[in-house]
């Protein structure tokens, strides 16, 4: 039973952001090419990079979401609590129209980085085998990524009261959208943007209730708190031509 409960514990990981392709100790599917939504406007800015507007694609290697999945109830002593990663954020920002899209491949999350885990505070590492039983149910049975293999994060404009420190973000993840506003730091040069920030997501407020037994001694906290580091750089020419 306390194998069931620790998998269970995963379901509070429901966002993207937060994804990937770094060291893990669970194997990651190869990618000859990597997959993009359909839904996202890959057009929009392909033709505003051939027109020659200051666009900035977001670099994977420099780029991290992570997402702290925690426990709760009188009995949570027997679980896990979990980090879920992506180092695989896709996408652009366009800083002149205020506007963002990115986008997140589930199947490339990590679960368990030791590392992560450390900064977490989390005192306990769980096996290779656990945590591959984990990312299993989280993205087959929470996420269901088959049906949902994409999240998409989107930014229509820049909050003017706030001196451009907070966004106004829509999450899709699960055939849900909500919308937010996230407050941020902004680093900007010519060639490089910089932008940081934490966040918490509901996860009932995506279709998802969260788990409960034994009258909720044994549960999973409905909130997950995030925190993000977006690095993108100026993308000179269109893509797949020489830069």
């Amino acid at each position: 039973m306390v194998a069931h409960v620790h998998k269970i514990f995963i379901a509070a990981a429901i966002i993207a952001g937060l994804v990937s392709a770094c060291v893990s100790s669970v194997p990651q599917p190869a990618h000859d090419k990597q997959s993009v939504a359909a839904e996202f406007p890959q057009t929009h800015y392909v033709e505003a990079i051939e027109h020659g507007d200051a666009i900035f694609r977001v670099d994977p290697a420099l780029t991290l979401v992570v997402m702290e999945v925690r426990r709760s109830g009188a009995l949570a002593r027997l679980g896990h609590d979990h980090v879920v990663a992506s180092h695989d954020v896709q996408g652009y920002i366009a800083p002149d129209d205020g506007r963002s899209d990115l986008y997140v491949e589930l199947e490339r999350l990590v679960v368990d980085e030791p590392d992560l885990r450390a900064e977490a505070g989390l005192d306990t590492q769980p096996s290779a085998a656990f945590i591959a039983g984990t990312r299993q149910n989280m993205l087959e049975k929470v996420l269901e990524f088959e049906r949902h293999p994409f999240a998409l994060i989107s930014v229509r404009a820049i909050d003017p009261d706030n001196g451009g420190s907070r966004l106004n973000v829509s999450v899709t993840l699960h055939g849900v959208a909500r919308s937010m506003q996230v407050p941020v730091e902004i680093a900007k040069t010519a060639d490089e943007i910089d932008v940081s920030g934490r966040l918490t997501l509901i996860q009932s407020e995506f279709g998802i209730a969260p788990f409960s037994i034994l009258g909720g001694a044994i549960a999973v906290q409905d909130a997950v708190n995030v925190r993000f580091r977006i690095r993108a750089r100026r993308v000179v020419s269109a893509p797949g031509e020489s830069k």
